[in-house]
């Protein structure tokens, strides 16, 4: 399941130092704008220490997580929209992604050159928004004229009501909102909305790169954002990118954990940030456990047993029989498969069955 969430921002924000936190493939990173050309990718392994309690249990011969991809693309300045600076490649980089990391520098420092001359990320993320929101209101107006003479005078339904989709974004991307405030009511609506595959419509976190000493608590800066966000249908998450490099650095997850309840950390702002854009891709895990190896799966929220099946293998899902689905909770208070089922606590369903997040799963299928 490729999935991708895209890091965006405006040149010198912390992008590619907070990418190499996150990935094995290092970006180059340096004080000057466009050091990100090529959009660098990496697969990032997603933190569940669920994996870890069920192997204590299990004892498998390997543990295997499961992963996200992390787009790095290039800094964006104004005029993006009509080519300024290296715009065309990153709106069409952007485009191909499914989520947005919108990082914003939240920090002062005299030794990293800001591209507008000052730290202000409310400004910052209004140019961004801006350049997108130019974007998007130039797909919807050439759409409106498209179907705008069916819709008045042919007497074409469909064309009607894609017709009333276009005009709804239209004024919303007027008024400096971005498409995702717009809300539809009907599947054929949300039909049209989806294949218009709009740049601020995509699911956003706002990441506020800060100091250390703004790691925990925060800043002013950071308060500018969070207000700068509201009613936006938007989560944000604060990290300090420069510690996150430091964090990246120690061999021993010993290391890692002292420096972490040195700084008053509970967890590090890298796991946070996977975590968070796993859920903003609308991901779920369930789980396979035995002998041979504990695994998370990745599926999307609210699917079904034979599909989430078919992330193992597609005959999985064609021959699909039953899933007999043990509760995480369970399992763990139980201590083994044999003790829930013993317990009574394993329970089997079919092809209606919802699968929940953490659900330990064993398929029965017949190809």
């Amino acid at each position: 399941m490729a999935l991708q969430c895209g890091i965006v921002g405006l040149p010198n924000v912390g992008k590619s130092t907070l990418f190499n936190c996150l990935s094995n493939a290092k970006a180059q990173a340096a004080n000057f704008p466009f050091c990100t050309i090529e959009p660098n990718v990496g697969v990032i392994t997603v933190p569940d220490e669920r994996l870890n309690r069920l192997a204590e249990l299990v004892h498998p011969q390997k543990i295997v997580p499961t992963t996200v991809e992390i787009v790095d693309i290039a800094g964006l300045v104004k005029g993006a929209s009509q080519g300024e600076g290296l715009g065309n490649k990153f709106l069409a980089n952007i485009r191909e992604t499914d989520a947005i990391l919108h990082v914003l520098r939240c920090f002062d420092d005299e030794n990293v050159t800001h591209v507008d001359g000052s730290v202000n990320p409310a400004r910052d993320k209004e140019i961004i928004d801006y350049e997108l929101q130019l974007k998007d209101l130039e797909t919807i107006e050439s759409r409106i004229g498209k179907v705008q003479k069916q819709a008045q005078t042919g007497g074409d339904k469909q064309a009607k009501t894609a017709l009333e989709v276009f005009l709804r974004y239209k004024t919303a991307l007027e008024q400096g909102k971005p498409a995702r405030t717009v809300k539809f009511d009907n599947k054929d609506d949300e039909r049209i909305a989806h294949d218009l595959f709009l740049l601020t419509n995509k699911p956003v976190l706002y990441v506020c790169n800060v100091d250390e000493a703004s790691a925990v608590s925060g800043n002013p800066y950071v308060e500018q954002v969070r207000q700068a966000v509201r009613g936006e249908n938007a989560d944000l998450l604060v990290v300090a990118a420069k510690i996150e490099s430091e964090i990246a650095e120690f061999e021993t997850y010993e290391e890692r954990e002292m420096f972490l309840s040195e700084l008053g950390l509970r967890e590090s702002g890298v796991n946070r940030l996977i975590k968070a854009a796993y859920q903003l891709l609308n991901l779920e895990t369930f789980l396979t456990a035995g002998p041979q190896e504990v695994r998370a799966w990745t599926y999307r929220k609210g699917s079904k047993a034979p599909q989430c099946a078919g992330v193992i293998h597609t005959d999985f899902e064609k021959g699909f029989i039953r899933a007999e689905v043990i509760k995480y909770d369970d399992y763990i208070r139980l201590g083994s498969e044999a003790a829930v089922k013993e317990a009574g606590k394993m329970s089997v369903e079919g092809k209606e069955y919802v699968v929940r997040d953490g659900d330990i799963m064993h398929f029965r299928f017949n190809v």
